[in-house]
């Protein structure tokens, strides 16, 4: 199997079309109305970040929509909810600022990109005003923008991902408990291992 190692390579590839005017202008370096308006709306956004070696990693966050704060046009700040403590996006920011964003709002195929450098806070202000319920996030994860822009829908139309007659009857997959049980040779039923994920689920969710 031969792979493509030259940029050279790769746009001999895709050499027609060429990307259009309007889809490299729409970068913007900058936060405009209607970024801000998405942001405010997502419950949802997906954290790219990788290590000083250069190993990636992909991690989702979710909360009540618009969880994540517009500080202003060029600056966002993301609560870091209770999690299992792995640390891998924070521990990546640490020695290599740069993430990927992905916000996603349910029902739209269109998504937003931002792409920039992100530090960790545990400003208390900053903490109080995304608390959920009276409990503030353990950090902040505030990223300063370099480049912002509407993805197209055509990940979304293709995979049908929101239409709910093409999703799998959940009854017919695994449970996280069985999947656990299987990848780490549990000694607890998977029920037993589900019983304990829901507790944690209640009582950590904030």
């Amino acid at each position: 199997m031969e792979f493509v190692t030259t940029r050279e390579q790769l746009r001999t590839i895709y050499k027609t079309p060429r990307p259009t005017d309007g889809s490299i202008r729409k970068e913007l370096k900058a936060l405009d109305g209607h970024c801000r308006s998405f942001i405010g709306k997502s419950p949802f956004v997906l954290i790219g970040s990788s290590d000083a070696a250069g190993n990636a990693d992909v991690t989702p966050k979710g909360d009540r929509p618009g969880f994540t704060a517009v500080l202003d046009d060029q600056t966002i700040a993301i609560p870091d909810r209770p999690g299992n403590n792995r640390l891998d996006t924070l521990e990546n920011i640490i020695v290599n600022p740069s993430v990927g964003l992905l916000f996603l709002i349910p029902g739209m195929n269109e998504t937003l990109r931002v792409n920039g450098d992100a530090r960790i806070t545990t400003h208390a202000g900053l903490r109080e005003r995304l608390a959920v319920d009276g409990r503030a996030p353990q950090s902040v994860v505030v990223v300063t923008v370099k480049a912002a822009y509407m993805h197209c829908a055509k990940a979304f139309m293709r995979s049908d991902l929101w239409k709910p007659e093409t999703w799998y009857d959940r009854a017919t997959l695994p449970t996280l408990g069985q999947i656990m049980r299987d990848q780490l040779a549990l000694p607890e039923s998977a029920e037993a291992t589900d019983r304990w994920l829901d507790g944690e689920y209640k009582q950590t969710m904030w």
